[in-house]
This record gives structure tokens, sequence and C-alpha cells, in this order.
């Protein structure tokens, strides 16, 4: 049976970084919810409310958008870094619902004062702008993510730290609404500068208690033995310097997003640990070379309820596309790589692997930047026969049917990166770990603190 038990871990000191190898729902939440009890400290450095993890702890089941899932364990504390931009009204929100299932983030929860916030003006701004795009529109959540970040680089952005100073945020808001007025008419409609900044305000002194310096926080912990885990929102693909431009996120989802977002130097982390699921999936527009169209798709998105769990938007699935996982292992510098979703596939005679691309009859060599080229290319593809028995549930890796165990060591090889664990399940305990001799273990023992993989 799998398990974790916290005393083993209290020798071991790593700070690691979780990152999505795909299009991002590859199941982090998960994953960083059964890596936490090795922690200190869970830190978040980038993304927004778009996000939506969601973890499973013995049949309830919690949604967090902003929180990191490492509030669900108690005792561990989670930072929001600087990286990410801020709703103040869905933070709030998932607060109350945290505290409602009895859960408190008091003296658990530091948040960035570095942080940009998100205000009604950016939501309106990004519908009016993705409206206005029509078939070229980016196919973004219209939470206002990208106009913040927008307004973020563009020298003009508010910051948790101005809202208690009442003549910059008004300042910041009437700037960034002149400038959307003028790019989207629209935004126009329904904004009242004066409501704006009076509830920017008052939520201000609400959630003051858990604003600081958490680059402070998360240095001194490190100077002081602890160890952080740090959580990406979205994945590889959505980057907006490595991903399918412009089809992407607007901030650094890979792994080098942990430093700037959360203001702890690249020396200080040890590792880097990706997360895929057994097949591909993506939210929104832009290319998707392994997409099926067809009945085994849907049959995938029923099976794996492939839903967003922060908009409900059903996502686009395919078989797994190893030339992405090979570029997220470069970019991200992968040391490790978690398989999840693994029983979605349990009943397919067959299963295809897409090992490389071809685009005008060339085989590509690397992955390629353009879209306009993503777009046409053609995957090539490695048939495997499927194991077409349950792996649903089980949490040792010599119990996975033989071709289970054969499709891991197929999917290993070719992204280049050792498999070292294997999700079978929603839940924390339905995990495997494939072996006690992986990369992984030598920064968390998961192995020896009490499973029998």
């Amino acid at each position: 049976m799998f398990s974790i038990r916290a005393s083993r871990v209290s020798f071991f000191m790593a700070n690691i970084i979780v990152i999505g190898a795909q299009w991002g729902d590859e199941g982090k939440g998960k994953i960083v919810d059964l890596f936490t009890p090795f922690f200190d400290i869970v830190a978040r450095y980038q993304g927004g409310h778009n996000a939506g993890h969601t973890v499973i702890i013995d049949g309830r089941k919690y949604v967090l958008h902003l929180i990191p899932s490492g509030i669900l364990h108690p005792g561990k504390l989670c930072v929001i870094g600087n990286g990410v931009v801020i709703d103040p009204e869905a933070l709030k929100r998932e607060i109350g619902e945290l505290a409602e299932g009895g859960i408190s983030c008091r003296d658990r929860l530091f948040i960035s004062d570095r942080a940009h916030i998100i205000l009604d003006y950016h939501r309106l701004a990004e519908q009016g702008d993705e409206e206005r795009r029509g078939a070229e529109r980016i196919g973004t959540t219209n939470r206002g993510i990208g106009p913040a970040y927008e307004d973020k680089m563009a020298r003009r952005g508010l910051r948790v730290c101005d809202l208690g100073n009442p003549r910059t945020v008004r300042s910041r808001v009437e700037e960034s609404i002149r400038v959307k007025q003028a790019l989207v008419p629209e935004a126009a409609g329904g904004i009242q500068v004066d409501e704006i900044c009076a509830r920017a305000a008052e939520l201000g002194r609400e959630l003051r208690e858990y604003f600081g310096d958490t680059a402070e926080i998360l240095n001194r912990a490190i100077d002081g033995g602890k160890s952080v885990l740090f959580e990406g929102a979205q994945g590889t693909l959505l980057d907006v310097d490595h991903g399918t431009y412009p089809f992407v996120t607007a901030s650094s989802a890979t792994a080098g997003g942990a430093s700037t977002g959360t203001g702890v130097g690249p020396t200080r982390i040890d590792g880097v640990v990706g997360i895929s699921k057994a097949y591909t999936t993506r939210v929104g527009e832009g290319p998707f070379p392994t997409e099926l169209q067809d009945g085994t798709g849907e049959h995938i998105r029923e099976r794996g309820q492939e839903f967003g769990a922060s908009t409900g938007r059903p996502r686009r699935c395919g078989w797994f596309d190893a030339v992405v996982v090979r570029y997220a292992r470069l970019i991200n510098g992968l040391g490790s790589l978690v398989i999840t979703k693994m029983d979605v596939l349990d009943d397919l005679d067959e299963i295809k692997i897409c090992t490389g691309y071809r685009y005008k009859g060339e085989r590509l060599r690397s992955f390629p930047p353009e879209v306009a080229v993503l777009e046409r290319c053609e995957p090539e593809y490695l048939s495997v026969r499927g194991w077409r028995a349950p792996t649903a549930g089980i949490r040792d890796y010599g119990e996975l049917p033989p071709l289970a165990r054969d499709y891991v060591r197929r999917l290993s090889d070719l992204v280049e990166t050792e498999i070292s664990v294997v999700s079978t399940g929603p839940d924390r305990a339905e995990t495997v770990v494939v072996s006690p001799d992986s990369r992984l273990e030598s920064w968390l023992p998961l192995h020896r603190a009490g499973s029998s993989g």
C-alpha cells in the first residue's frame, strides 16, 4: 500500500520544482499534494486563478485556484509569490471555502506584497479582446490574467503593496482603464472607477494579514534548513517564451519562472520534476498535432473526465506526444517524470505514441517554434497493444499489467527521462512508485517512506 510517514522525512531537505510537461491539466495538484509531506513550504510562482488544481483526499474533492494545495496538509506553510497575479475577490472566496471545510489559512498562507492585482476592468478588457479577435481568438479563460500581466510589463500595474495607498490605487486604475478603453472600447461598459478603487482598498484591508515579503520569508527559511516545493500552474507548452505562441499564457510556466516568480535564486533549487498524462490534452485554441477528433478522443475525454476544473470547458484529447515531453525535458532540465491517468487507457485495444513530426516530407529535428508549421506537422506514430486490464487504484508497480509496464518503459525511453511515479487514480493513495533507485528517490524518499511498489 502507498503511504507516507512524515516522521521519516525530517532529515531530508531539498528544494524541488514541479512543472507541467504538456499543455497544462497534467495532474499537478495531486502530485504536489503527494509530495507535500516531504517539504516545509509549498510556493506558487506564476499564473492566476485560471489554474484549477483538483485534489481528492478520502473521497472529498478540493479544487484550488490560487492557494497551493499544500494548504490541505496541517502545519504546512504556503506562499503565493510575486510572479502570480491575484484577483482579491477570488482569493477571499477561496479562503472562505477552505474555512468552511475546516481548513484555516491563518498563519499558514503568505502572499507576496509585490504580486500584481486583477480587477474588474481586466476581465472586461480580456472578454472584449477575445471577441474582437474572432477566429483568431486565443481561447483564454476571460478571468483577466493576460491584461493584468500586460499592465505589469507596461509598468502601470497595481501591486498588493499599493492597496493601502488610495492615491496610488486611483492613479494606476485610471491609467490602466484609459489604455484599455482605447484598445478595446467594449471594456468601457460597467466600469465605475470610484467603486473599483473603494472595493480594492476594502479587500486590501480584509486580506492584509496574509501580505508580506515572501522572498525574504522563503530565503530565510532555506537558510534555516527548511525545504520548499515550488508549484507552477499551466504547462510548458503554455509558457509565454517557450510555448506555442501566441496560444500561450501570459507568464513563465517553465522551471525558470520559479526563481523570477518567488525571488529564490536558481542555485538554491535542487531539481525539477515534470508531470505528464499518459495521453495528451489541451484547452482553448492552438495547434495540437496528436489531437483525436473521433470516437476515441471522445472516449478518452469522457473516461478521463477531461473538463476544466476552473471553467468546465471540455479539453481536446489526443495520443501521448513524446516530441512535446522531450522538449519539456530540454527546456526545464527535468530530472524525473510522473505519469498520471494511466487508468484512462485501460480498455483500449490499441494505443498510439507520437515519436516524431514530419513537415513537407522532412522529419523535424526539434520542436518547431512557428504555429503555422506545427499546425501542418504530420505525427509519426508507434502503435502498441493496450493492456485491456484495470489499473485503477493499483498501488504497487509489480501489480500493473505487463503491457502497462511496457508502456511506461517505452515512454521513458522516448522522452529520455526516468519515470518515477505513475498515478492510477485521483485519490492521493492511488499512486505507484516505479523504482526505489530513481533520481526522484534521492530528493524524495517516497519508496522508503512506506510504499511497497
